[in-house]
């Protein structure tokens, strides 16, 4: 591992971030041009300790970044696909895929966006479903997204194959979503041709619930662009809200945000959603854990 190397590339990419970029205040106080080491730690789910131990580069530290590590940093630091590899490289790590998966590296300009609805919960997802990162209002509207490898990542895999990850949503709107996530599937499992990933999961799906294998013989495709979703919530009671995508120009990467018309009784729930917080709320599906904790304990720090 070159950590020497590792610490110099991390140092130049933080340099180079600036603070309106990622949400933070520019500040009359600020010495560095770009971000501070705590607020990238802050970004990544690390302590500010443990990222300047990565910084300095010193063998004697004993620091080897895991691999879920390297996949939080990238994105604090809004490392392009190259920048991204060259990291793993230097940390002598394998590289992730890098269009799906949990650990798929988000695209910059969708993790740009991201940053800037603070007021809004919004996620980026995969084609396939798979949560990559949700701000604060995403996780107290619809629960945190669960830690699954596989095909259990998904939420259409854990809509048809799991009752819990429907309690969000009204019983009589069940029916609907199905379709619809069915109809996605099919685009996204056209758009990506012959692939394992996809074609495991629709091979498990059909096997496991009549109800998918029904719609997917039905042939029904249609991109999920936007929708009207009624979303149940263990505080708030029934939100309804308008659900957009804006898609990457593969198509493998969406970000999808919720929204709803001023002065509706969605709007004033969501507003509410920012003080609630998340301490009281259930999780439905399922449970991750929060920040980079579990990363930084397989450093053996």
């Amino acid at each position: 591992m070159n950590l020497p190397e590792l610490g110099a590339f991390l140092r130049t990419r933080r340099d180079r971030i600036r603070p309106a970029e990622v949400g933070l205040p520019q500040g009359p106080r600020r010495r560095v041009p770009g971000l501070r080491r705590e607020e990238i730690a802050q970004l990544a789910g690390l302590s500010a300790d443990y990222y300047t131990e990565l910084e300095r580069g010193s063998a004697d530290n004993g620091v080897q970044p895991s691999a879920q590590t390297l996949v939080a940093l990238a994105r604090a630091l809004r490392l392009n696909s190259d920048e991204r590899d060259y990291l793993f490289h230097l940390a002598e790590r394998p590289v992730p895929p890098s269009a799906h998966g949990p650990s798929a590296h988000v695209q910059p300009a969708l993790l740009g966006l991201l940053d800037r609805l603070s007021n809004t919960p919004a996620r980026v997802i995969t084609d396939l479903h798979e949560t990559l990162v949700e701000n604060d209002l995403a996780r107290n509207l619809l629960g945190t997204s669960p830690a699954h490898r596989g095909p259990a990542a998904s939420f259409v895999y854990r809509w048809f194959t799991d009752p819990q990850a429907r309690e969000r949503y009204p019983s009589e709107d069940h029916p609907h979503h199905s379709r619809v996530f069915v109809a996605d599937l099919l685009a996204a499992a056209a758009r990506r041709g012959r692939d394992a990933e996809v074609t495991k999961m629709v091979a498990v799906l059909r096997r496991r619930s009549r109800e998918f294998a029904a719609l997917w013989d039905t042939h029904d495709v249609a991109v999920r662009r936007m929708d009207h979703k009624k979303i149940v919530h263990p505080t708030l009671g029934i939100i309804e809200l308008d659900c957009y995508n804006l898609l990457s120009e593969d198509g493998r990467q969406r970000l999808l945000w919720f929204t709803a018309p001023p002065g509706s009784p969605g709007a004033e729930q969501l507003e509410l959603l920012s003080v609630i917080g998340t301490q009281d709320l259930s999780v439905t599906e399922g449970t991750a854990p929060e920040g980079l904790s579990a990363a930084e304990s397989e450093t053996g720090r």
